[in-house]
C-alpha cells in the first residue's frame, strides 16, 4: 500500500488531479448544460418580452376601444340635453306668450263666454215658443 496525497489505496496507484485540473474538468462537463440553460433562458426572456408587447398593445386597443366608446356615449349625451334644452325653450317661449298676452286672452275668454251664454240663451227662447203654423210664422205672428 502506498499514499497518495494523504490516502491510503489497495492496488495500483493513480494520482490524483490537482484542484485546478478537477476545476477545468468540471467546468467541461459544465459548459454545455449551461449553454443549454443559458439558451433557454434567453428564449423564455425574448418570449416573456413578446408576451408583455403582446399584452401592452392589447391594453392600448382597448383603452381606444373604450375612450370611442365614452366619446360616443358623451355626444349621445350631449344630443339628448341639446334636445331637452329646445323643448324646455319652445314651453318658456310658450308661457312667455301666454304672459305677455294674458290681457288679450282673458277678454277672448270673456267675450267666447259670453258668446256661447248668448246662444244658449237663444236656443232656448225659440224652443220656449208655442207651436205655430206655417201660416203665422210667415206673416210673423200676426195672423
Amino acid at each position: 500500500m502506498t499514499e497518495s496525497n494523504g490516502s491510503a489505496k489497495s492496488g495500483n496507484t493513480t494520482a490524483r488531479k490537482s484542484p485546478a485540473k478537477r476545476a477545468a474538468s468540471t467546468a467541461k462537463r459544465a459548459q454545455p448544460r449551461a449553454t443549454s440553460a443559458a439558451t433557454d433562458k434567453a428564449t423564455s426572456a425574448r418570449e416573456a418580452k413578446e408576451t408583455a408587447t403582446t399584452g401592452i398593445q392589447s391594453a392600448g386597443e382597448a383603452t381606444k376601444r373604450a375612450g370611442r366608446s365614452v366619446a360616443g356615449g358623451l355626444q349621445t349625451g350631449q344630443k339628448a340635453v341639446t334636445a331637452k334644452a329646445a323643448k324646455t325653450a319652445t314651453a318658456a317661449v310658450a308661457v312667455w306668450t301666454v304672459v305677455k298676452n294674458r290681457k288679450a286672452i282673458a277678454a277672448s275668454a270673456a267675450a267666447g263666454l259670453a258668446g256661447v251664454a248668448g246662444a244658449a240663451f237663444a236656443v232656448g227662447r225659440s224652443t220656449a215658443k208655442p207651436k205655430v203654423g206655417p201660416l203665422t210664422k210667415l206673416v210673423g205672428g200676426r195672423i
